[in-house]
């Protein structure tokens, strides 16, 4: 089996629009759905789940901080506790609205700062990957390549499958380079790709320092907000396919 091609979605709430899912979805097998904490509404979830749905791709909760205003991607100070709380609410409302329609989740992938704070941190990511397995242990835990917090999820039992990134560098503790720092996103497509496929082909990544830095490349996350997101999708969709890597 190839590499898997995931997305978050379902970020639009009210009369906010964000993404392009019903454009990138055809190009994509697994669907990150945000829950209503950080982005998204019920309405949302509910069209993100038909959608997803009708191109078979698979659902994935999208828990993440309850920060609306900074779209999840602020470090907020929370405690194990606390954390384990937020992702039981917000997979338990999208395990329900799949069940209203039919279906099932797949998969859990945390969202913005609670994914990053809970790569590196030993309390977040225990918390996390326990209330994911208390809700439903059949459930495959998307995270961080070379994270804690992958590591926590496999010890507890979890199915993890290791994410990788088109469109952001790496540091040399193989870790993602934070957004406030300079050169966290990769805008040049041919450095994508070639990113893309030194992870996914050969194992590797190239940090910004230089330095060759192995990895495990399970799934890889297209992210649907960024310009010309879509023509980056299906590029990324037609070399994995033209490589025999799908």
């Amino acid at each position: 089996m190839g590499i898997d091609l995931n997305c978050d979605m379902g970020e639009s709430f009210g009369a906010w629009k964000m993404g392009n899912d019903a454009e990138i979805m055809p190009y994509i097998h697994s669907a990150n759905i945000a829950c209503g904490f950080h982005a998204g509404d019920a309405h949302t979830m509910r069209k993100t789940v038909a959608l997803a749905i009708q191109h078979n791709v698979k659902i994935g909760a999208h828990p993440g901080f309850n920060d609306l205003a900074g779209f999840g991607r602020r470090n907020i100070p929370i405690t194990p506790d606390q954390a384990y709380d937020l992702v039981v609410v917000q997979v338990g409302a999208l395990a329900a609205v799949a069940k209203s329609q039919g279906t099932h989740l797949h998969h859990v992938k945390a969202h913005g700062a609670l994914y990053n704070m809970s790569a590196n941190d030993e309390g977040l990511s225990k918390a996390i990957a326990q209330a994911v397995y208390d809700v439903d242990n059949s459930l495959v835990f998307f995270a961080l390549a070379n994270s804690k917090l992958s590591a926590t999820a496999q010890q507890l039992g979890l199915s993890v499958k290791q994410e990788v990134f088109a469109d952001r560098s790496y540091q040399d503790n193989g870790l993602l380079t934070p957004r406030t720092q300079a050169g966290a996103m990769i805008t040049d497509e041919e450095q994508s790709i070639e990113q893309v496929l030194n992870m996914v082909k050969h194992g590797f990544v190239i940090s910004q320092s230089g330095k060759k830095i192995p990895i495990q490349a399970d799934t890889l996350c297209i992210h649907g907000d960024q310009p010309n997101a879509l023509p980056f999708a299906k590029r990324i969709h037609q070399t994995l396919s033209e490589q025999g890597l799908l």
